[in-house]
């Protein structure tokens, strides 16, 4: 069965030409990063204009999203550190191997969303006090998180599994798993918000059952008949063999993921400290739309990987090198131009998700401050997931580590204290962790990365031609 496909399959990520490729695998998960943050944001739109109590609603999500993330940073772990294992693995002809790797995967997402859900089902409202929620906000958090941890199982299979159908090199099939769910979502969140009236808990319902139908797809996907890596009985059991390095490399993007629940939850009780529910839902708003620079970014590293695993496991060192030279030059571009047209127009985009004139005023100054950093965050996207798609887990979770724990995080801590900045310095410490973290990892990367690659075993008789 392995060379049977490896013969088929030897494929566009081996040989079709660089430009070509990258825009067939990244247009579509791009797409499906853009429909994603439309599936994320649909939720704050409509619960922001609910009559009457769309503002304290509006905040309410937004204490309760790092929980959100949290348990998509889970997904994360696995998909994100699974699809790069596998691909390599595909590189090298081992598909009995990387089918070991998505078995095993999917058996830990199942175990370990059970986990996840009934521990913040039993702690969820001291720990939405805990992320700056105020006796206000506090029954829309509690109401949204409550419906949202049912489908905890569903997020988990349809996030982290997603990324294995992607590192096949079936990019419109993964975007269809994010197409489906959203377009469920925008249905389904007007009519259960305000059709039924019921407001958060309607956002809740509206999500899970949305993503619960992407999961269905998806493994029913990874079950069928197209998919080159199949999900099998045998192999549906917690492995610590091929799943230790899994975990090993997917800690960075976990780290990256599960961070924000912290930079969130800094930001928040800092906003409510120094400000009030006002700027605790402008805050809402500066994640929401800081989501609409990163998740494009993220798409176009995504449908990079692929192609730079597999030739690294092939030993093609040269198509690794233009690989990357052309993921960063997009990237770049993309966060240049997009962080280009929020910093112009600020209010267009805050006024998306609020008419209220006092969320309005603050979202439109402090995300001219807030977002400053992203104008080079496609750099070190593209470093930071290449070096991920190469394996290299410590430099992955170091990286991962300083943007948010070692400077962010303490700078939104610091700052607002010298010299009686208060929310101010919650708005600074973004773009002066970004332009740091940047600058560190670019020159990593320029340090590392030829010693990364002469370094690997080099196999000729699986090198593909170029």
């Amino acid at each position: 069965m392995a060379n049977t496909i490896a013969q088929n399959d030897k494929n566009k990520l081996a040989t079709a030409p660089l430009g070509r490729l990258m825009a067939e695998l990244a247009i579509p998960t791009v797409f499906a990063q853009l429909v994603n943050l439309l599936y994320n944001m649909v939720d704050r739109i409509y619960v922001g204009r609910i009559p009457e109590t769309g503002t304290l609603a509006l905040a309410g999500l937004g204490v309760s999203f790092p929980i959100i993330i949290l348990i998509s940073a889970f997904a994360g772990l696995v998909g994100m550190g699974g699809a790069p294992q596998a691909g390599i693995a595909m590189g090298k002809q081992d598909y009995d191997k990387a089918e070991r790797i998505l078995g095993s995967s999917t058996a830990f997402l199942i175990i370990m969303s059970i986990c996840l859900c009934g521990f913040f089902y039993l702690f969820k409202r001291p720990i939405l006090m805990m992320f700056g929620a105020s006796e206000s906000t506090i029954p829309y958090a509690d109401s949204y998180l409550g419906i949202y941890l049912l489908g905890t199982i569903s997020v988990q299979i349809a996030m982290g599994l997603n990324q294995f159908i992607s590192c096949q090199g079936f990019a419109k099939t993964s975007m269809m798993t994010v197409l489906i769910g959203a377009v469920a979502n925008i249905i389904l969140d007007p009519i259960f918000i305000y059709g039924l009236h019921m407001g958060v808990k309607g956002a809740a319902l509206a999500t899970i059952i949305s993503q619960t139908i992407s999961a269905v797809w998806v493994f029913l996907f990874l079950c069928g008949k197209k998919t080159l890596l199949k999900i099998r009985r045998k192999n549906l059991k917690v492995d610590f063999s091929v799943l230790a390095p899994v975990l090993a490399l997917g800690i960075s993007p976990f780290i990256m993921q599960s961070t924000e629940c912290l930079v969130q939850l800094t930001f928040n009780t800092g906003m409510q400290k120094y400000g009030n529910d006002y700027f605790v839902g402008a805050m809402t708003i500066m994640f929401s739309v800081s989501q609409m620079l990163f998740l494009p970014i993220q798409g176009l590293s995504q449908g990079g990987m692929p192609i730079i695993s597999y030739n690294y496991g092939a030993g093609n060192i040269d198509r690794v090198k233009k690989a990357f030279k052309l993921l960063f030059t997009t990237s770049l571009g993309f966060s240049l131009c997009a962080t280009g047209i929020i910093l112009l127009f600020p209010k267009v985009f805050v006024s998306l998700f609020s008419s209220d004139p006092e969320i309005i005023r603050i979202g439109t100054y402090g995300i001219r401050i807030y977002c400053l950093g992203f104008t080079l965050f496609g750099a070190q996207c593209a470093c930071q997931q290449t070096f991920i798609a190469l394996g290299q887990a410590k430099i992955s979770m170091f990286l991962a580590l300083l943007r948010k724990i070692i400077l962010l995080i303490p700078l939104a801590i610091i700052l607002p204290k010298i010299a009686g900045l208060g929310t101010n310095g919650l708005f600074l410490a973004e773009p002066i962790s970004d332009f740091l973290a940047i600058f560190t990892t670019v020159t990593l990367f320029a340090l590392n990365i030829n010693k990364i690659l002469n370094g690997m075993e080099k196999k000729p008789d699986t090198q593909p031609k170029k």
